[in-house]
């Protein structure tokens, strides 16, 4: 049994209709063209310097994508930091940490308070260990994170493909299975810039890449974890004695989710699904049953609150050997100190 919390009737319409051409969409292709021409003259300005950009000294990796939506960019991040973490870099990670009710530049720390630094970076943190800052502007995060934390060598960028503000030496553009969509422009389908552009690399989360680049594997951990940070093997929870599972996801694609406990072997009797970023305020079981909850990494810790019991499922994310090795190589190829290609000299074709 599958619950979910519905979409308004806008997002619904505009998620189906961003899989094709079909009326909706074009009729809203004339609204896609002037929010093409924006964006275009928006990169225009910056190359220009009417709009301006910096750098930091260090390299800048921005793991971002075109796609309204998420397209699974955290995992890849955290695989990302612990491969160059495995080199011996520094590194330091900085997000725009959605969903947070706060609005500063602040850094996240262990045990710090989902609600004011975002579910993923302090993910990103309490699995990596490294330095992670917040900020709306990418910049001032970055900037921040290296005042307070000098020795850093390589900042990641979790998303801000099209936060042109901070300057980059590689972009990784992230796709899932839904490809590009009907390959028009917001609002008539579901890219935020013209694709292809131009990148340094891509990578597909998904089963099914529409196009050239390269994969990341993802599979769930054979076991789960407790609020106290002890584990329970998946193989515990499939026993004829154990109690029925209600499985949880407020994640951007939380049939994935499902779709991989399933592949584990573990069958849940009941499925939510909450919108992305849910904070579980009001939670809740849907039934007064025993049963035990699972649910993602990225939940768990804004679920504990209401629900301490609950077991969160690790997402263990597998990059390709070729695409670390043409990152390293591009990574090798920069100065440490930081004075790689600017955001006016990227253009040209997409790289794979």
């Amino acid at each position: 049994m599958t619950d979910a919390t519905p979409q308004p009737a806008l997002q619904r319409m505009l998620t189906t209709a961003w899989t094709r051409r079909g009326w909706l969409a074009c009729g809203l292709f004339p609204v896609s063209l002037l929010f093409g021409a924006l964006t275009l003259m928006r990169r225009i300005l910056f190359r220009l310097g009417l709009f301006r950009s910096a750098r930091v000294p260090v390299p800048v990796i921005v793991v971002g994508n075109v796609m309204a939506g998420g397209t699974g960019k955290t995992p890849i991040v955290i695989a990302l930091v612990q491969h160059l973490q495995a080199r011996g870099l520094q590194v330091g990670v900085i997000s725009r940490g959605y969903g947070r009710r706060s609005r500063d530049c602040r850094e996240v720390h262990d045990g710090a308070c989902v609600s004011d630094v975002g579910d993923e970076p302090a993910l990103i943190k309490r699995i990596t260990s490294a330095s992670v800052f917040v900020a709306a502007n990418r910049l001032e995060a970055a900037r921040s994170l290296l005042a307070q934390h000098p020795a850093t060598q390589v900042i990641v960028c979790d998303d801000g493909l099209q936060h042109l503000q901070l300057q980059r030496d590689i972009e990784i553009c992230v796709f899932d299975d839904r490809g590009i969509g009907n390959g028009w422009l917001l609002p008539a389908g579901p890219l935020r810039e013209p694709w292809p552009r131009a990148v340094d690399l891509v990578l597909h989360t998904g089963k099914r890449p529409a196009f050239v680049g390269f994969r990341a594997q993802r599979a769930l951990a054979d076991h789960a974890r407790r609020a106290d940070a002890s584990r329970i093997a998946l193989a515990d929870l499939m026993h004829p004695g154990a109690k029925p599972v209600l499985a949880v996801a407020a994640i951007a694609q939380p049939e994935d989710f499902f779709s991989m406990l399933h592949a584990a072997g573990l069958q849940p009797a009941r499925t939510v699904s909450l919108p992305d970023h849910c904070d579980f305020s009001g939670w809740s079981k849907p039934d007064s049953a025993h049963c035990t909850v699972v649910c993602t990494e990225k939940d768990a810790a804004k679920l504990w609150r209401h629900e301490p019991d609950a077991l969160a499922v690790p997402l263990l994310c597998t990059l390709e050997p070729a695409f670390l090795a043409r990152l390293d190589a591009l990574l090798s190829a920069l100065p440490m100190a930081g004075t790689g290609p600017t955001l006016s000299s990227r253009h040209g074709h997409t790289t794979s």
